[in-house]
Parts: C-alpha cells; sequence; structure tokens
C-alpha cells in the first residue's frame, strides 16, 4: 500500500510554523595582505535544528508507539496497516482482507458497528476499557482519516484504530470495585441483622414492614424500624433514620435500636423516650445525626400518640380511604440537644392504616419532598389488603427499584374492623369506682359477672378476680381518686387494669412475717402472666396485669 496517501491526524500532533528562519553561513574572506586563515570551524551555543513534526515519517512513527494501531479503509473494512505493537499483541495480519475475517478481535471486542457509525459520521468515537481475547484491557478511538486528495466520501474513508493498555487502570478499578462491594455487603448484613428478625404480633394490630438497601455502596445507611409489646394491649412503633452511610450509620442504627427497646420498657410517653434518645444520641457520636419517629398504641383510645424528632409524619388511611398527616408536633433530630419534645395524637380508628417510612421512599433529587409525600398519600388512599400487600404497593408505586439511590424502610399497621365470630374475641368492660369499704366487694363481683359472661373456664376466672381484688385494694390504699377498673380480652389474652389519680408508681417487694400490707403486687406478679405499670396523662398512673388464654380455653 502507498501509505503517504493516507494522512490521519495523530494524538499531540502539530501543524509547521507559518515561517521558519534558515540559517546560513557566510563564507571566509582574505583581506589584502593578511595572514592567510587557517581552517575555519564554526563554532556555536546553538542546538542543531530540529526536524518539524511534519517532516517526521507518519508510518515510522506509528511502528515504534506503544498502543496498538490499525487502520481499515472503505465500507467492508479492509486492512491497511497495524503496527509493531498490535501484531505483538495479536498476531501478524494479512493486508487487503477484510478486518471482520481477519481482525476477529475486533469482533470479539463489538467494535464493528462502532467502526461503521464512524466511517459514515465522519467523527471520532471512543469506548472504554474493554477486556480483549489477550486478557489485557484496551481503550479504543476510532478516528476518520480521508486519502490524500482530500476526498470525503465513505468510499474514500479510512477509520484509524487507536488502542491504549489501560490493563493496570482496569484491574485497579476491579479491585476498588471488590472491595466497594464488600463492604456495602457487610453494611447490608450488619443492617439486616440489626433489624427485627421477625415483628412482634399486638393482639389488636396487624403488621408489615420492609427494608430496601440502595443500590449502591454508598446507599447503605441507617434506617430501621422496630415494634415493642407494651403489656397491657398497648403497642410501640418506632421508624428512625441515621443519617450517614456505610457500616458506621448502621452500627450507630443498632444502638439506638436497642436504647429504643429499653426505653419502651419503661412504659413513658413518647416525648419522654425521644428525650432520653437525644441525649444518647449526642453521646454515641455527637457528629451522627438521627431522626425518628415513636408512637403508641392504647386499643381502648382508638388513636395514635407519637413524638417525632425530625422524622416524616405518619400518614394514616381511615375506612373510608381519607389520608390523614400526623403534622405538628416535630422536633428536631436526636443528636442536637436543647430542645423539648412534646406528644401529638392522629385517629386510628377500627379499619385504618398507618405508615411510617423513611426519607428514601419519598424523596427524589429533583422533586420537593412534600410533592413526594403527596404522591405517597394518593397511593395510600387506594391500597387495600393485608398490611403486606399494601407495603408492597406503596413501595412500587414509588419506584423503589434494586438500584435505587437511597435505602428505603417502610412499616405498615392495620387496625381491623373486627365484626362477627372475630369480635366476639374482643370484648371492653369497665367499672367506675366511687371509693369507700363497698369498693372492693363491688370490683369483685363485677369482675366475676364479666368473666362469666364472657365463658372463661373456672381455674382463669378465679385467677382473675383475685388479680381484680388485688389491683383494686392497691389502688383504695395507695392511690386518689378518681378510680376506674377495665376489664379487656382479646383473642390471645385477658387483661386487668386499674386506674387511679395518684402518680405514684407501686413496686413489687417482699414483705416480712409481721407486715399487714405489701403483699397485693406480690400476689398479682406471681399469678399474672405479665404485669406493669404507667404514668397516665395528666397526672395518676394505671396498675395492669394479664392472663395467657390457651387456645383449647377460647370460645
Amino acid at each position: 500500500m502507498n501509505f503517504t496517501r493516507w494522512s490521519a491526524r495523530l494524538p499531540g500532533t502539530q501543524r509547521r510554523a507559518a515561517a521558519r528562519t534558515e540559517q546560513t553561513a557566510s563564507p571566509d574572506r582574505q583581506g589584502e595582505g593578511s595572514v592567510p586563515a587557517a581552517r575555519a570551524e564554526q563554532v556555536t551555543d546553538e542546538a542543531p535544528p530540529v526536524p518539524a513534526v511534519d517532516e517526521l515519517r507518519v508510518r515510522e512513527v506509528l511502528d515504534r508507539v506503544p498502543s496498538l494501531v490499525a487502520l481499515v479503509h472503505g465500507p467492508d473494512h479492509r486492512i491497511a496497516y497495524v503496527n509493531d505493537a498490535y501484531r505483538t499483541a495479536f498476531g501478524a495480519r494479512p493486508l487487503g482482507e477484510r478486518a471482520r475475517e481477519a481482525l476477529p478481535e475486533l469482533d470479539a471486542l463489538g467494535l464493528f458497528p462502532l467502526l461503521d457509525q464512524v466511517q459514515r459520521s465522519g467523527k471520532p468515537r471512543t469506548v472504554k476499557s474493554r477486556k480483549a481475547p489477550d486478557g489485557r484491557s484496551y481503550t479504543f478511538t476510532c478516528t476518520p482519516v480521508a486519502q490524500g486528495d482530500g476526498k470525503g466520501g465513505s468510499n474514500g474513508r479510512g477509520v484509524l484504530v487507536f488502542a491504549t493498555d489501560v490493563t493496570d487502570h482496569a484491574e485497579a478499578a476491579e479491585r476498588l470495585r471488590t472491595s466497594e462491594r464488600r463492604q456495602r455487603e457487610t453494611a447490608v448484613t450488619l443492617q439486616r441483622s440489626l433489624l427485627p428478625q421477625e415483628l412482634e404480633e399486638p393482639d389488636d394490630l396487624r403488621i408489615a414492614a420492609t427494608y430496601h438497601p440502595g443500590g449502591t455502596e454508598a446507599a447503605v445507611g441507617g434506617d430501621w424500624y422496630d415494634v415493642i409489646t407494651l403489656g397491657g394491649g398497648r403497642t410501640a412503633l418506632v421508624i428512625g433514620d441515621v443519617m450517614g452511610r456505610g457500616v458506621r450509620a448502621a452500627a450507630v442504627m443498632g444502638q439506638l435500636r436497642t436504647a429504643v427497646r429499653a426505653y419502651a420498657r419503661l412504659d413513658l410517653p413518647p416525648h419522654e423516650v425521644l428525650q432520653l434518645l437525644d441525649g444518647l444520641a449526642a453521646e454515641i457520636d455527637a457528629n451522627q445525626i438521627a431522626t425518628c419517629a415513636y408512637a403508641v398504641h392504647d386499643p381502648n383510645e382508638g388513636k395514635l400518640v407519637y413524638a417525632s424528632a425530625g422524622h416524616l409524619p405518619i400518614l394514616v388511611r381511615d375506612e373510608n380511604g381519607t389520608v390523614l398527616r400526623a403534622e405538628e408536633p416535630t422536633g428536631p433530630p436526636l443528636g442536637t440537644g436543647g430542645w423539648m419534645h412534646t406528644s401529638g395524637s392522629i385517629p386510628l380508628s377500627p379499619g385504618s392504616t398507618a405508615v411510617l417510612y423513611t426519607d428514601g421512599l419519598v424523596e427524589r433529587r429533583d422533586a420537593d419532598l412534600d410533592e413526594g409525600i403527596a404522591a405517597l398519600e394518593r397511593a395510600l388512599s387506594g391500597a387495600t389488603g393485608t398490611p403486606q400487600v399494601v407495603c408492597d404497593r406503596l413501595v412500587r408505586s414509588a419506584g423503589v427499584t434494586p438500584d435505587h439511590d437511597d435505602d428505603v424502610a417502610v412499616l405498615v399497621l392495620q387496625h381491623p374492623a373486627r365484626t362477627g365470630p372475630e369480635g366476639e374475641l374482643f370484648r371492653n368492660a369497665a367499672l367506675e369506682l366511687l371509693g369507700g369499704v363497698e369498693a372492693a366487694p363491688r370490683a369483685r363481683a363485677f369482675a366475676s359477672g364479666v368473666l362469666t359472661s364472657w365463658r372463661f373456664p373456672a381455674d382463669l376466672h378465679d385467677l382473675g378476680v383475685l388479680a381484680t381484688s388485688e389491683l383494686v385494694a392497691n389502688s383504695l390504699q395507695h392511690g386518689t381518686p378518681p378510680m376506674r377498673l377495665r376489664l379487656r380480652r382479646t383473642d390471645r389474652r385477658l387483661i386487668i387494669e386499674v386506674t387511679d389519680g395518684d402518680d405514684h408508681l407501686p413496686r413489687r417487694r417482699r414483705a416480712e412475717p409481721g407486715d399487714e400490707s405489701g403483699r397485693g403486687i406480690a400476689i398479682v406478679a406471681t399469678i399474672a402472666s405479665n404485669w406493669g405499670c404507667r404514668r397516665t396523662p395528666g397526672g395518676g398512673k394505671a396498675v395492669w396485669c394479664e392472663f395467657a388464654l390457651p387456645r383449647t380455653q377460647l370460645p
């Protein structure tokens, strides 16, 4: 091939300067009468002239570059040239042959559509880090070149293939990706191990939850949720999000979740739980910020009492499909300090569905956060079915995919509207205690009649009456009016609760043989499956106990 007919624009090539200076030497001259001069020598400090780029022979340059170079021409890409580096990598290639048959390595790399595109468009194209059959990785640049006569048609155009070996870079990048994958797997494993493996199942609620880690290592964060049965029929629900990514965020999340469970056992109001968490979060890591919403459901009140530390609002869909948003009060995130959290409430009547979620479900880079919450409200208004079905539907409606850029946690709870035979398993009865010597006998008679009507067996009936007697006696002796006795049965347990106006919480203690009091709570703790006490909003306390119902004893 006559290589001088082709003109390739090589990387770094410069055109000849507009003008070049030629240096000439003047001949020595002898003056009249002068001494004949010795042999003339040119003495100069200037470097010998450097040839311009255009004076270099292109083929010699291409033959010596370490990169792989091949030149093809014509619509069928016939081989015009391959340099020494190309032959060393893939072997000798016959000139004039069709590249599709003679350069199988380019076919394996999928470069022929790119060659067609470059030849048609006349524009260079680059593909990065393709692994060739020789096991090494190359970045390919395909540049159009025209014949020396300047014809630009596709028949008169060739393509210069310039491949740079980037194997070391590709291997380093792959090692980095492998390390990131391992870190992400570690973070996801830690995250999932710290989340509840099985959700607790309250008597009065049906609950489902899901967690979706983000699609990149940076998207594995500290989202968490939890369900905590408090006793006495009450349930705590928690959703939180630790700012930050990776193992550190997951570890902080685990500490906060453990602390929430410990504080929940104290049966404190939601805002007091967040107040304790706020101080703990600052101790764990002063630079780590977390949001959290903590809510408590009491089936006797028909509402969620909640407190929020910078978290997104809880959404509740009533039985008619209307969605309510729990707005105020909302305090700053955990770990900021200096804020007194307060509790609010939102109705949760039978037939309602509530959703607690993290920002990954509704926050998008190209949309306002309120728009995401409004879209979630619309999706929830039409969501029906079991909590798990609702949970999955909300995740799908939000467009959460495996490559989502943030992790997502969703907790869905339903308060079913029970009717018919199922409704018979959930009963309530209450009696106002007016005080006086007749209060205790009245309470025992009331409890006996209710338990008989609920068709409890004799042994459970007697235990329930005894527990009622001891709790009422304790309230009459140590409490203040108003006093109230409440009996509640579910499909799993019998709950007995006595409230009064004194906020002094009783404690179990060992009574000495000569003591005339101090045995009531000990007796209740011995015969009941569980017992506890808590302060009530507005002052006062509630003391409760519960008895598990064997399945064989259910109606």
